[in-house]
């Protein structure tokens, strides 16, 4: 019995050592906040941001036309604007989750919905913290063009940039991979038309109801974790089936 108690205490410290990295990699300081705040990890697959107040104006039930109105420098948006299903993605750069959808769901979701016409998919910024919020702005400082190659390299290397403090020097090593220069760069940060779009976006994704990411509206249909192809399956092919069935397109 002796023995066990010490194995028990042993077993406690490296459960919170390693809540300690996961939070850590996440780089969780919300914008606009003073100091730094633990992002929570929740059971569900996504990655939550730090608590804030109930906005007074939030949207409980957001409809199709809710959900569609873009921000001030327009939607990212890919596939056919007729596609019978509509795919919003609100994610962070530095959310462990949004990661894993890129990784494991992506590819297969763009290959089978995105490139055949049936989706029309739209990510939006909801950045978790202040290194997320700045490679944000690398991104739309991108030609759009590069921005799905550089979103992709600024989550699959999470372990290069993603930090408490911003580095822009690794920001800024990510987004050199795509050709843009260190001017470009330097006058993108200080951009002050984009950094106010972008706190927008985020600030209408939370009076849609958003709170961490990946948060998806699927034709209005609300889904909080990172999906699998299976799972986004299940929810988009009988809403295609259903509008076949009614006359539209397939």
């Amino acid at each position: 019995m002796a023995r066990i108690e010490p194995i028990k205490i042993a077993l406690r410290l490296v459960v919170v050592l390693l809540a300690g990295l996961l939070a850590s990699c996440s780089g969780a300081v919300d914008p606009g906040a003073g100091g730094a705040m633990p992002l929570a990890f929740t059971d569900n697959g996504i990655s939550s941001e730090p608590a804030v107040s109930r906005n007074p104006e939030i949207i409980d039930n957001p409809t199709v036309a809710d959900l569609a109105k873009a921000g001030p420098l327009g939607d990212l948006a890919f596939g056919s604007a007729n596609a019978p299903v509509t795919v919003i993605e609100y994610a962070s750069l530095t959310c462990p989750f949004c990661k894993a959808f890129h990784e494991r769901t992506y590819q297969a979701f763009k290959r089978r919905y995105i490139d055949t016409g049936k989706v029309r998919y739209i990510v939006r910024e909801f950045p978790i913290g202040h290194s997320s919020g700045n490679a944000w702005l690398v991104t739309r400082c991108a030609p759009k063009k590069d921005f799905l190659k550089l979103y992709g390299l600024y989550l699959q290397n999470q372990h290069l940039w993603v930090s408490q403090n911003v580095r822009p020097e690794r920001i800024f090593a990510i987004a050199k991979r795509t050709g843009m220069t260190r001017a470009a760069f330097d006058k993108c940060m200080s951009n002050q038309a984009i950094i106010d779009a972008v706190k927008w976006v985020k600030q209408r994704g939370r009076r849609l109801g958003v709170t961490g990411t990946p948060t998806f509206f699927i034709n209005g249909r609300k889904e909080r974790s990172a999906l699998t192809i299976e799972q986004l399956a299940g929810i988009i092919d009988p809403m295609i089936e259903a509008r076949v069935a009614s006359g539209g397109a397939s």
